[in-house]
């Protein structure tokens, strides 16, 4: 029987971060103040190997998970990447494989990840603007080579990219109208996060979050919006453009948490099971797993976890939650 938690959710999504390795240091998710160069990221023998991200996956559409997300840091730092799309793409019972990431090195990969299985592709892209980019990611890495990525996607055969933008008041807010205008011209589906307090060293403050209602607003007055049914699970409210150019999501983590619908789990790239993007801690899998308990056992122990699992951080946020230990989002990839 596949397990429901203690607010009734089922498992149904499972985010798998590859590594914990990026080669951007974005102000809220890797600052380079916290990781610098003697930053002590995770060898490789600490890493989950593709057999063992395969076989966990198994028993995880053993419990029912249909959908599966690669995550990083940048999970296109993980070397032969497209030979652990292939094997996940064998496992009966997932129905849709998905990759996030900032795109610098999809010129190269596109093509050998759509060839190995994977189905969807979302890029992060917070500006168009080039100098706003390099203070944004922190690194000399060009914004063209985003877009080029974008490109090599296209003509790889993923016909329908997602964009995701984490908007900040006073950073980019500014850039909403540019950013659609863009997504709609290049037949790409844009999403609007509200900026989270994933982890702790991104310095977020509450005044740096631009309301998913102020966007709507704005985009609405531009070009008129309709709402879309979402799919069961979906955390981004879904609308289309009346004159058919489109659609576009946004995520209201903050302002409109969606805690009740939440059927997804994280896993991290050292093999830690999280049950909530703002967990204080996690279940060591890695350890069960290298240790020789079978199939069964795990199966056991996730769904024995999964049971107790009461996680619905989003919906306390303005009360029982400031100063409470997280993960962070290099761990587990947002």
């Amino acid at each position: 029987m596949e397990p429901l938690d203690t607010l009734g959710r089922p498992l149904r999504a499972l985010r798998i971060s590859v590594t914990d390795r990026c080669n951007f240091r974005c102000t809220y998710c890797m600052p380079k103040e916290v990781f610098g160069p003697d930053y002590p990221f995770l060898p490789r023998e600490a890493l989950l190997s593709f057999e063992e991200i395969t076989r966990l996956v198994r028993v995880f559409a053993g419990l029912g998970v249909t959908k599966l997300r690669l995550t990083g840091g940048e999970p296109l730092m993980r070397r032969e990447l497209s030979s652990l799309v292939r094997m996940l793409a064998a496992v009966p019972g997932i129905e849709d494989l998905a990759l996030t990431t900032n795109g610098v090195l999809l010129p190269d990969q596109a093509e050998a990840l759509r060839a190995a299985g994977l189905k969807r592709l979302t890029v992060s892209l917070d500006t168009l603007r080039p100098d706003r980019f390099r203070a944004l990611s922190d690194t000399d890495l060009p914004l063209s080579r985003v877009l080029e990525g974008l490109v090599a996607a296209k003509a790889a055969g993923f016909s329908r990219l997602k964009l995701n933008c984490v908007l900040q008041r006073g950073v980019n807010e500014d850039e909403i109208l540019d950013l659609a205008a863009f997504a709609r011209e290049q037949g790409h589906s844009l999403r609007f996060i509200e900026f989270m307090d994933v982890g702790t060293t991104n310095g977020w403050r509450m005044e740096s979050v631009v309301p998913a209602a102020e966007v709507h607003r704005r985009l609405h007055e531009r070009w008129p919006l309709e709402p879309v049914d979402a799919p069961r699970g979906a955390v981004a409210r879904e609308w289309r453009y009346r004159d058919g150019q489109g659609e576009l999501g946004l995520i209201a983590s903050v302002t409109a948490p969606f805690c009740r619908g939440c059927d997804r789990a994280r896993l991290s790239a050292d093999g830690h099971l999280y049950t909530c993007l703002f967990a204080g801690g996690g279940l060591d899998l890695k350890a069960f797993l290298r240790s020789g308990h079978g199939d069964a056992d795990l199966a056991s122990l996730l769904a024995f976890h999964w049971k107790r699992r009461d996680d619905h951080y989003s919906e306390l946020r303005h009360g029982a939650t400031p100063g409470l230990p997280k993960v962070e989002m290099s761990r587990i990839g947002g």
